[in-house]
């Protein structure tokens, strides 16, 4: 028999979301973290229950992001930000190793750690993805953490049911 597992929009049973936000771009960071926080209290959550952490830069959302995946305090980690391309090659370093640094988070605590972090070639572009013509992808992140924290939930029952009972 083929089981299917598929995450859930709903609130999930306990444990708290923390919001990593880089002050850089801190203008479009703002529009993010409205963003989750109005996604999550559309998705029946308490968005007073968040902690929102403002770090420097994008660089520096997985470091914090991993010490709060390890606090055994979360549920799951957002990370939020925007890197804006300019004319230099900062832009490459900063936004892959952003992107590399919270996909290893989630890889090595076991913990959902999303990445909001907009990487666009334009203010415009930025600004159309943080509450824009695109939509927002603070929002988008609260979603997919929540989706996560259920696929997991349920992964996890299923191990447990074809382990059986312990001994």
């Amino acid at each position: 028999m083929t089981s299917t597992i598929e995450g859930r929009l709903s609130p999930p049973p306990s444990g708290q979301l923390a919001l990593v936000a880089s002050r850089f771009n801190k203008f479009i960071s703002d529009r993010l973290v409205a963003g989750a926080l109005e996604e999550m209290a559309r998705l029946g959550m308490d968005p007073a229950s968040a902690d929102v952490v403002w770090v420097p830069g994008s660089f520096e959302i997985p470091m914090v992001a991993r010490r709060l995946a390890e606090s055994g305090k979360y549920q799951a980690v957002c990370c939020l930000g925007a890197v804006i391309r300019g004319q230099t090659d900062h832009y490459q370093y900063v936004a892959g190793e952003a992107a590399k640094g919270v996909a290893q988070v989630g890889l090595a605590t076991g913990v959902p750690t999303i990445f909001g972090i907009i990487t666009a070639d334009s203010l415009e572009q930025a600004i159309d993805r943080a509450g824009g013509k695109v939509g927002n992808a603070g929002a988008k992140a609260v979603a997919s953490a929540v989706e996560m924290i259920s696929v997991l939930g349920q992964v996890d029952s299923l191990s447990a049911k074809s382990r059986g009972p312990k001994r």
